[in-house]
């Protein structure tokens, strides 16, 4: 697909909800061009050998969920422009 054609930009750009002028539509065809080119040239490459893969990780590597006492209720309020009680306060926004 060496040349992207105007009716198929059109219905990319629907799609995206893109107004275009016709100056954005030939830069965007051409960069489509590019990105297309690119995409075919990865088809080239030998894979022979190489495991498929679902994730560019490994397995999960998250920290063990364990509970932290690192902030304290006086720190977390701290610079709490409204608080009572221990609590933050903030502005009512359902009903009144």
């Amino acid at each position: 697909m060496a040349e992207i054609q105007d009716k198929l930009l059109t219905h990319i750009a629907t799609l995206a909800r893109l107004s275009l002028s016709e100056a954005e539509t030939r830069s965007l065809a051409h960069d489509l061009a590019e990105i297309l080119k690119y995409a075919a040239s990865l088809e080239s490459l030998d894979l022979t050998g190489v495991p498929p893969m679902s994730h560019a990780t490994e397995g999960e590597r998250f920290r063990p969920d364990e509970p932290t006492h690192d902030l304290t209720r006086e720190q977390a309020l701290a610079n709490a422009p409204d608080q009572d009680a221990g609590l933050f306060r903030v502005p009512q926004v359902i009903g009144g």
